[in-house]
């Protein structure tokens, strides 16, 4: 078993620290996880801190296995690169993950505002719009929805044009610009496309498989499956959302791809790997 590396002793901490604080104060979620910018409660601070949040209890899982894949594959990066050049990976694919999981987030809700062009409604009525408060609990209520924007509407004089069709890409639009992204999957799945650039051939164990997979093979399955899903996923494409931030994962992927793809590239002469 590797020894812990600096580095990623540090982020492990850090990681729990923002855990338990956001279990203590539930409000730290508002102000720490990745919101959509055009969200009244999205901060300039969310694309970097976000990382660092996990989803609430009881789900336990979802800290625990990112910090046991941030232990068992940082700590063999940081072993090589160091740490300055591993914790520059690290957040580069974390902001990666962001970036990415934004844009779609912005393809999808101006593909849904599209097609409501027709009710004519001004920037900042579309605002108001997407950031009425419709939330009870973790569900997101039609209901409530309708309440919210009926007198945004009626306003405008455009309440009666509203009907099942428009209302529902409404509600879309505003659930994509409510919705909110925390974790270091992200950036774990940096970690993960490094880890079979330097390492391919290295065998990896997965649960329920009793068959080791190299790591040329494991990592490129799991970001098709996570493609897959994250296509089937989206309301463009089709139902079947599975509540997981598949494109900041592939976010994260591509940018460790790219980051490690140049630095091979530039640097293989004086920082040669096998």
């Amino acid at each position: 078993m590797m020894k812990i590396t600096p580095v990623v002793k540090q982020l492990l901490i850090l990681n729990i620290i923002f855990f338990v604080g956001s279990q203590i104060v539930p409000i730290s979620y508002n102000l720490f996880s990745l919101y959509y910018p055009e969200s009244d409660k999205f901060k300039l601070w969310q694309p970097l801190t976000h990382m660092f949040m996990h989803a609430p209890m009881p789900n336990f899982t979802h800290i625990l296995f990112n910090m046991f894949a941030l232990y068992s594959f940082g700590s063999a990066l940081e072993h090589f690169w160091g740490g300055t050049k591993f914790i520059f990976f690290y957040i580069s694919c974390g902001l990666g993950a962001a970036l990415l999981h934004t844009f779609v987030n912005y393809v999808q809700i101006h593909y849904l505002l599209n097609d409501i062009a027709n009710l004519n409604l001004s920037k900042e009525t579309l605002h108001q719009i997407l950031n009425v408060s419709f939330l009870d609990g973790d569900r997101y209520r039609s209901d409530l929805f309708l309440d919210g924007i009926k007198p945004i509407l009626q306003h405008e004089g455009m309440f009666n044009q509203l009907n099942e069709s428009n209302f529902g890409d409404l509600f879309n639009a505003a659930m994509i610009n409510q919705s909110t992204v925390v974790g270091a999957s992200g950036a774990i799945y940096g970690l993960l496309v490094a880890f079979a650039f330097m390492f391919p051939t290295a065998e990896l164990g997965i649960m329920f498989i009793p068959i080791p997979i190299k790591a040329k093979y494991f990592v490129p399955g799991l970001l098709a499956v996570d493609l897959f899903l994250g296509f089937r996923g989206q309301s463009i494409f089709g139902a079947g959302s599975t509540g997981i931030a598949h494109f900041a994962h592939i976010g994260g992927a591509i940018t460790g791809f790219i980051m490690m793809w140049y630095w091979k590239k530039k640097q293989f002469d004086h920082k040669r790997w096998n």
